[in-house]
């Protein structure tokens, strides 16, 4: 499952540079799919063809927000999330809403990374 950062978070911004997919963003910042990633031009991304570098609305406007799209819970990085290993609130806590599998995480990391 992908990482979320919960209400508790302070802004301190600790999580952002350690995320290896660039999927921590700070509240009201844009974000897109080529952001720290080798994803160029035109991707497939749930039966939708968009610009991998297009940016995308922000998913919180108050607190840093982890997109779950780009989210790996750092598999094929690091042996636990670096979000949560840095937070010093621990507000860096899996996201019930998307659970997913060890194998459909390091899918994603070769997708992003590859």
């Amino acid at each position: 499952m992908a990482i979320h950062i919960t209400e508790e978070c302070i802004n301190c911004g600790a999580c952002e540079p350690e995320c290896p997919n660039t999927a921590i963003y700070e509240g009201g910042v844009k974000w897109a799919f080529a952001d720290g990633t080798k994803l160029t031009g035109v991707i497939e991304f749930n039966g939708t063809t968009l610009d991998s570098s297009a940016k995308q609305a922000p998913i919180s406007d108050e607190i840093y927000y982890i997109v779950p799209y780009k989210c790996t819970e750092c598999q094929g990085f690091h042996e636990e999330p670096q979000c949560a290993a840095v937070c010093p609130v621990d507000c860096c806590v899996p996201d019930p809403e998307h659970v997913e599998t060890t194998e459909v995480l390091l899918a994603r990391q070769a997708w992003l990374h590859g």
